[in-house]
């Protein structure tokens, strides 16, 4: 049995074990990356730690650049071929691409600057003015004047927003703003309109040089948004090989749910920079979804014929456009008016059947019986014969009268054709020797008196005793005379 010092040596053993696995743990603590820790000790009150793109180098180079490229002006003619990483100006607009990307982005964070610092001296302009560089003119221009009716602000917002924001003013529950606090603002102002100005010197640029880049692709979807779609690509050649489904929602803004906020609410899902375009401006609203899937997929192929040089002057981007608007147009037009169709003609004529035995079966199949020629047919002077059917009567006709011979109806045989040789052998067998046969017989089954033996040569001559007229006028057999004039 252990004792209680066994015991206690057997913690301190188990207590030196966990020791080696706690410096583990502090030296995964300690190799945590370095960008991690500088975030956290980002100083948000400090314009420089926020907004750094303004002070890099990529940034200074590029601009130098595209000064330099507009001061030389239109110096070369020579014919695009194709999008080659050799070619400087090729490589100039990728960069330029990435950078106007990285300056919204930039002017995004300098905005949000602005106005957590001029939320203490106006808070309610961030409701009236929505645009971030609408905002930063706006706080520039009235700066920590209470009054603002002394703040000129013609030609920077509507005159309804001015008159919205000069009321709102009045009754506003902020104070001004610190020297330091101001000072701070305004520069964040001044850098967001330099950015501003920066990017539409560079998004001009880009728009003069993408007719040559990129000339069938420009005229689908315009210059700005074919450099928006190079420079979120990565470049044409990237941009080619990035299929019409993807193209459709480059560009396109996650929607955050978290919170209320009008932003968010505002955005919505699969809306690119093909969606934003100008030419998507004159589409209505329910075909808006439908025309950018249209046009996403002219930009793809239009894409892959500008990135190995093909039709340097864009007749076929022209082509295709004027074939994306007649599309547009014609989802527009109202369905065609249902015509009331005429009846036709009727035929004057009968229609020309070709006989043949189909035909004659046809026919034979549907043909008047001798049942409903008999019930078809009416005795005169004599009651017809009638039956109930449901509710119904239905008359019989002659059908089963007296003098039939018949006890029903039976359908008539068909002759057989036999050929000459076969019927001149049948009627030398079968031929009439003036002698009776030994089956015939003169007995006669009638409906009222059942079976009764008949003289024929009587009926015979009762025949002619009432062709002469000896029989009633209104008889089975008494008819209509015709007397010859004397």
């Amino acid at each position: 049995m252990a004792t209680l010092a066994d015991s206690f040596l057997e913690d301190l053993e188990e207590l030196s074990d966990e020791e080696p696995q706690r410096e583990e743990d502090d030296e995964d603590v300690k190799s945590e990356p370095e960008e991690l820790m500088d975030v956290e000790c980002l100083n948000l009150d400090d314009l420089s730690a926020v907004a750094q793109l303004a002070h890099s180098d990529r940034y200074t180079s590029v601009v130098k650049a595209v000064n330099d490229a507009i001061q030389k002006g239109n110096e070369d003619d020579s014919v695009w071929l194709g999008a080659t990483t050799e070619d400087s100006t090729y490589k100039l607009l990728v960069e330029c691409n990435q950078l106007m990307v990285d300056i919204d982005n930039e002017v995004a964070i300098v905005s949000n600057f602005i106005r957590d610092k001029y939320r203490l001296k106006f808070p309610e302009l961030e409701s009236l003015v929505h645009h971030p560089i609408d905002y930063a003119r706006v706080v520039r221009q009235i700066g920590n004047e209470m009054d603002l009716t002394k703040v000129e602000l013609e030609g920077i917002l509507p005159s309804a927003t001015i008159m919205v924001v000069s009321v709102t003013a009045t009754t506003t529950s902020g104070r001004p703003l610190s020297d330091e606090n101001l000072e701070k603002t305004e520069s964040a102002c001044d850098l967001a309109l330099k950015l501003d100005e920066d990017k539409k010197m560079i998004n001009s640029f880009v728009e003069s040089k993408m007719h040559k880049i990129a000339p069938n692709l420009s005229t689908v979807v315009g210059a700005e948004t074919a450099s928006r779609l190079m420079g979120l690509a990565g470049g044409l050649t990237e941009l080619a090989r990035i299929p019409a489904c993807n193209i459709a929602v480059l560009g396109a803004k996650k929607k955050l749910m978290t919170g209320y906020s009008n932003t968010s609410a505002t955005i919505q899902p699969h809306q690119g920079f093909v969606f934003n375009s100008q030419f998507m401006q004159t589409v209505p609203q329910n075909l808006k979804l439908r025309a950018a899937k249209l046009i996403a997929g002219k930009a793809a192929l239009m894409a892959r014929m500008d990135e190995y040089g093909k039709d340097p002057e864009g007749n076929v981007g022209a082509k295709m456009r004027d074939e994306i608007v007649a599309k547009i147009e014609g989802w527009q037009e109202p369905p065609p008016a249902k015509q009331a169709k005429p009846l036709p003609v009727p035929d004057a004529e009968a229609k020309k059947r070709r006989g043949g035995k189909r035909l004659r079966a046809l026919k034979e199949r549907y043909r008047l019986t001798d049942v409903r020629k008999a019930v078809n047919r009416v005795a005169f002077n004599q009651p017809e014969e009638e039956m109930i059917d449901g509710d119904e009567v239905i008359g019989l006709g002659v059908m089963g009268k007296e003098g039939s011979g018949r006890l029903r109806i039976v359908s008539k045989q068909q002759k057989m054709k036999l050929s000459s040789k076969t019927g001149k052998k049948y009627k030398k067998y079968s031929g009439s020797s003036g002698a009776t046969a030994g089956v015939s017989s003169s007995l006669v089954f009638t409906p009222v008196q059942g079976m009764e033996f008949v003289n024929p040569q009587a009926a015979a001559a009762g025949d002619l005793d009432r062709q002469g007229g000896t029989e009633s006028y209104f008889s089975e057999f008494g008819g209509f005379r015709s007397i010859a004039k004397k």
